[in-house]
């Protein structure tokens, strides 16, 4: 059966089944289970393409599973958790992240001028966190832990022929994470997208696909950086680039996995 958008056009459905997934289940589908904008301003100068939606006349109905809807549900409560320097937690992760960034390098104090190194646009990271909420803080920490090579190579601009006025690292970050919630329509109470529900089948095999997605996508940003030589003031047009590739690969055929996108190749531990 097909739905419209209210303007005509057919777009995915995603009917949620109210069964719950056995306790203990975690994310993953089993085989029967499957079933096949607007620019933001974050930081000083640098917008993120975020909300452009295409019109795609050959999305299908598809149905949300348990194990989807649960993997779903549990990406979307990190998503809504906004970084509070007053918590204990957040302030230990953002120490973890400057020692995954400069082991054996002190940091004086969780305000500090040092942070201005990692590409934080003052001394004091939390308010470039606005943005993306804490998640956008776990996933630099999750690139920084498990694909350390990579990691190194963007905060330490070590490949290619860098810009005079290259992007910041850390602010880039932030504007990755917030542009991925906002093409995968995480925050939507209905996801109505062909990249959902692509995405939705990778959380399902990997709960930690956005966060693979994340690092994939930074890697893929520096490399469009690179093959266009491009400046700070290019940041938005290099964002719009790494978007198409990103939905690009996500619509290939035999995508099961997230290891399965051509540029989880570019990731390095």
């Amino acid at each position: 059966m097909r739905e419209t958008d209210g303007k005509g056009g057919p777009f995915v459905a995603v009917r949620r089944v109210s069964q719950g997934p056995p306790r203990g289940s975690g994310c993953r589908s089993s085989p029967a289970e499957v079933v096949t904008g607007s620019t933001a301003w974050i930081g000083r100068g640098l917008s993120c393409v975020c909300a452009q939606r295409r019109d795609n006349n050959t999305r299908l109905l598809f149905d949300l599973t348990p194990s989807q809807e649960e993997c779903l549900r549990r990406l979307q409560s990190r998503i809504d958790v906004a970084y509070d320097s007053s918590k204990k937690e957040h302030q230990e992760a953002l120490w973890a992240l400057w020692y995954a960034a400069y082991p054996g390098v002190e940091l004086h104090g969780i305000i500090s001028d040092q942070w201005k190194e990692m590409g934080w646009q003052g001394k004091d990271p939390s308010t470039d966190f606005r943005g993306g909420g804490f998640i956008s803080l776990e996933n630099l920490l999750f690139f920084a832990k498990n694909y350390p090579k990579s990691f190194q190579g963007l905060l330490q601009k070590r490949e290619g022929v860098r810009a005079v006025w290259e992007y910041p690292f850390a602010v880039a970050g932030v504007n990755i994470t917030f542009m991925l919630i906002q093409m995968l329509d995480l925050q939507a109470a209905k996801q109505t997208s062909m990249m959902a529900a692509v995405f939705l089948k990778l959380l399902s095999e990997n709960e930690r696909a956005f966060d693979v997605l994340y690092c994939m996508s930074f890697k893929m940003m520096d490399q469009q950086w690179l093959a266009v030589r491009a400046s700070y003031m290019d940041f938005n047009l290099v964002m719009k680039s790494t978007r198409r590739q990103l939905e690009q690969e996500l619509l290939l055929e035999d995508i099961q996995r997230i290891e399965d996108m051509p540029s989880y190749s570019l990731l390095k531990r």
